[in-house]
């Protein structure tokens, strides 16, 4: 799991990097191109990385409480997801927008959620 997690971190920062230069290949900006498309991404995108991230540091360290791993990896990207956003701010081809930084949270809380219970049905 650990190397999905870090294939998938390396995917997302790729595209963050190639969305805020403008580079971003019109067939990966196709498959947002309905309404409230970007949204859904957000919350896939943030849902799947917390998913993997949360799984593989559960791995790493198994005899701590699963709810609190789950947490500190879900706050702290939670806070790069914040300024990754905010940074929108100062590139002229990206727009800060509120409602993408919820949908990117509330990725993150159903991937934790879902990573938690994955976890427990795993545990003898």
């Amino acid at each position: 799991m650990k190397y999905i997690a870090v294939v998938f971190t390396i995917f997302i920062v790729a595209v963050i990097l190639l969305a805020d230069r403008g580079m971003l290949s019109r067939p990966f900006t196709r498959i947002y191109d309905f309404q409230y498309g970007d949204k859904l991404g957000h919350f896939v995108l943030f849902g799947l990385l917390n998913f993997f991230l949360t799984l593989t540091f559960l791995a790493a360290f198994p005899s701590g409480p699963s709810t609190r791993v789950a947490l500190t990896i879900g706050l702290i990207l939670a806070l790069l997801a914040g300024l990754e956003e905010y940074s929108q701010k100062f590139y002229p081809l990206r727009t800060f927008d509120l409602v993408d930084l919820l949908a990117s949270y509330l990725g993150l809380l159903a991937g934790g959620w879902i990573a938690i219970g994955y976890k427990k049905r795993q545990s003898p």
